[in-house]
């Protein structure tokens, strides 16, 4: 089939006016002006006074977690918060994480996202969380070892089992050692290894708090007590900041996606940079959090690939009586508030291209272009195409319509 609509967004090159994207299966064969691709014989739809782009890649999410939205006022001590989230959480029972699953996975697809990297906190939800939804997802199952009560080699082989027993034409799984805090280092040890060997993707949280950049820094404050009170060996600490240590047990190259990144040690942006390791940056729980402004420039400057994320909404400002869902869109505009001078073209860049670069789908999602998936989605839009890329960034609400994996998640409306 062949989609018209009044401007295509490829994103990876400029807006075309009048464009078509042509379609075959589930891939895009062709991308150019209406008048080019009209003499091909295929089934055509006009999407009329609308945008035409590739789907949202959220880089990094919570699903699980949804169910959470505005349970937690923000905090004043990052690690009030975790003890908070993990209190609500225990007594789920896996119908509870499945619904809640479920209903972040609905607000990404009617607000435009069409690939998601998850952190998976309960393996077994998958793959049925999969089969339930039209997403294409890069599932990272959660790992945590605080202490060898249980051993890291036990650890990382039941996720390893997990994953090889997992077939799906449209999702994967990866590893999430769910940050340096609490994983030990001979669990980064033995994730690294194992991603390598496989080529699995792997999602850490790094340097999210100054409470963990104190912590493996100086060997002290309110983290490094709290979890020395659980009983975690803490003589990795004192070493360097939290970027140094994950690159120090092997989590290095450009299967690693640091998540939040908001705490920089003098080095830490290059060292990224040199590792080739991504950055997911959550512009709305940086907010909820009063995290010191997000290094940026100095990632940008460095030539550390940025890309965006949710988060879940267990972390995003909720005022009385407001509904909040997961969106790209809000993160974006999040983003543009506390950056003004970037870019809406740099922006949705971030959105999409990045964040597929990130997940190892480059060339594969994020863009419209020949041999990409067929995942894209449709706006209303108005002004001229100069300004294609700020009208993007202003949409809100759900899209028109949602293409994923050539199939109508949302169907298009004949205009």
């Amino acid at each position: 089939m062949i989609l018209r609509a009044r401007i295509v967004v490829p994103v990876s090159r400029p807006p075309i006016p009048n464009g078509a994207v042509e379609v075959r299966g589930n891939r895009i064969i062709a991308v150019g002006r209406w008048r080019d691709l009209a003499g091909n014989r295929r089934q055509t739809i006009d999407l009329g006074e609308a945008a035409l782009l590739p789907g949202l890649v959220n880089a990094h999410c919570h699903l699980d977690y949804t169910a959470l939205a505005g349970e937690f006022p923000p905090p004043k001590i990052f690690t009030d918060w975790l003890k908070l989230i993990t209190t609500a959480k225990s007594g789920w029972s896996f119908t509870d994480y499945l619904r809640s699953w479920g209903a972040g996975a609905e607000m990404l697809v009617r607000s435009g996202t069409t690939t998601v990297g998850d952190i998976e906190a309960l393996a077994e939800l998958l793959p049925r969380v999969w089969e339930s939804t039209p997403l294409r997802a890069r599932s990272f199952i959660e790992l945590i070892g605080i202490t060898n009560r249980r051993s890291s080699q036990a650890i990382i082989e039941e996720a390893a089992d997990r994953i090889g027993s997992l077939q799906h034409p449209r999702c994967r799984a990866g590893l999430s050692p769910h940050a340096s805090y609490t994983t030990l280092p001979e669990l980064l040890r033995l994730t690294a290894t194992l991603a390598r060997r496989h080529r699995w993707r792997v999602a850490i949280h790094v340097a999210e708090c100054a409470l963990e950049y104190e912590m493996f820094t100086r060997h002290a404050g309110l983290m490094f007590d709290w979890i020395k009170g659980s009983g975690r060996d803490m003589s990795d600490c004192g070493m360097g900041t939290p970027v140094e240590h994950i690159c120090r047990y092997g989590l290095v190259g450009p299967a690693i996606i640091a998540v939040h990144a908001n705490y920089l040690g003098a080095g830490d942006a290059d060292l990224l940079a040199r590792n080739r390791i991504h950055v997911a940056h959550c512009p709305r729980s940086h907010f909820y959090f009063r995290h010191a402004p997000f290094p940026l420039h100095r990632l940008l400057k460095a030539g550390v690939n940025i890309c965006l994320g949710t988060d879940s909404l267990a972390s995003v400002y909720k005022r009385p009586h407001e509904t909040v869902e997961l969106s790209m869109f809000e993160e974006m505009r999040a983003l543009a508030a506390a950056h003004p001078d970037l870019r809406p073209k740099a922006i949705l860049q971030m959105a999409t291209l990045n964040g597929a670069r990130a997940l190892g789908l480059e060339g594969k999602a994020g863009e419209l272009a020949k041999g990409a998936f067929a995942d894209m989605i449709v706006l209303p839009i108005a002004g001229k195409i100069g300004q294609a890329h700020d009208r993007v960034l202003e949409h809100r609400g759900p899209v028109t319509a949602s293409l994923i994996d050539g199939q109508w998640a949302i169907p298009a409306p004949i205009a």
